[in-house]
């Protein structure tokens, strides 16, 4: 090679390196390197939500934090350092500044089969008051009674969508299904036009804010009936031959079935495993102890959910409240089961 030609491939060089830092410090990453992350076997969203790139108002005024005082009378992190939130630990102004501009929309799944579709209205007009106001809702209700599906004014950019499900005369089957639909809501409709969803259950309904606090990767609720309690209580599925089975002296928590969820495909990947589990299970006779929820524990403990919700995110209105949940956000309420269970 020439010295003419050395020359021009160290000058050719030059310029491409700094074309790329100029590329990177004032227009981003160049577009072959703009591909989403992608799992095999899990859909794309519209957009892959930086959770690491948390970008606040200047101009909002808020409380300086502290890491010296805060909540000392709960866990607030835990030992894989995903954060339990809990009142006391955020500011909601903040967040909702950072997540505002993202332009998110944030899916919800509700089942409403059989007689549960009488809780409908009350978790619909009590979600537009609480469920993350002023951003874009998509409620979408799987029910066998469609005609009975109550009318609720939503807010703008807010919707509801009816989806049409068999009855079952087990109120097993329905609660095992649920992660079957979840899988195909998500493959078939959601991932050009969702970035998170959240599935919740029917017979509840909201008390207070749940927003962008609770956005995260892979998001789980703690159960009300079992934080307090030694994981050797815990009612996770103890037979070695379920694909839900936690050993004695396992387990992290104890997550409720009735509320998780996360970006799009993290959720995607946790209902197609859950789905496989269960149909591996229901091949060899076995059903889980708790259905869907077993095998949401089984795959909580392995993949370790980015952020944990306290139980104001899901408690139960027949307990009475303890002295450190300082505000009930979601709960499920009093009902009868051998009225609304079609096999109870």
């Amino acid at each position: 090679m020439s010295q003419n030609n050395k020359t021009l491939t160290v000058v050719l060089l030059v310029v491409l390196v700094i074309g790329l830092v100029y590329y990177y410090l004032y227009l981003g990453q160049p577009p072959w390197f703009q591909c989403p992350v992608q799992t095999p076997g899990r859909p794309e969203s519209k957009v892959i939500p930086n959770e690491f790139h948390l970008v606040a108002s200047e101009n909002l005024e808020y409380t300086q934090p502290s890491i010296v005082y805060g909540r000392t009378d709960v866990m607030t992190i835990t030992p894989w350092l995903a954060p339990v939130v809990w009142e006391g630990t955020f500011n909601p102004d903040l967040l909702d500044s950072i997540y505002k501009p993202k332009n998110i929309t944030i899916a919800a799944t509700v089942f409403a089969v059989g007689k549960y579709i009488r809780f409908l209205k009350d978790f619909l007009e009590t979600a537009e008051q609480h469920f993350f106001v002023d951003f874009t809702v998509h409620i979408y209700v799987f029910t066998d009674r469609p005609k009975e599906v109550p009318k609720v004014k939503m807010a703008p950019g807010r919707k509801l969508e009816v989806r049409s499900v068999p009855s079952s005369k087990r109120w097993q089957e329905i609660s095992a299904r649920r992660m079957e639909l979840i899988q195909t809501l998500i493959k078939e409709k959601l991932q050009d036009h969702v970035d998170y969803i959240f599935c919740l259950d029917v017979d509840s309904k909201f008390h207070g804010r749940w927003g962008t606090e609770s956005l995260g990767g892979l998001v789980a609720v703690v159960h009300p009936g079992y934080y307090r309690d030694d994981r050797r209580r815990f009612p996770y599925e103890r037979r070695p031959q379920s694909k839900a089975y936690v050993a004695l002296g396992h387990g992290d928590f104890y997550y409720c079935g009735g509320a998780f969820g996360g970006l799009l495909q993290e959720v995607y990947q946790l209902a197609k495993t859950c789905r496989t589990n269960f149909e591996e299970d229901a091949k060899n006779g076995i059903e889980a102890a708790w259905q869907e929820e077993s095998h949401l524990n089984r795959y909580m403990w392995i993949n370790k959910p980015s952020k944990v919700l306290s139980p104001e995110y899901l408690w139960q209105d027949f307990k009475p409240r303890n002295p450190e949940v300082g505000i009930i956000r979601f709960s499920g309420v009093v009902k009868n089961y051998a009225d609304i269970r079609p096999n109870a």
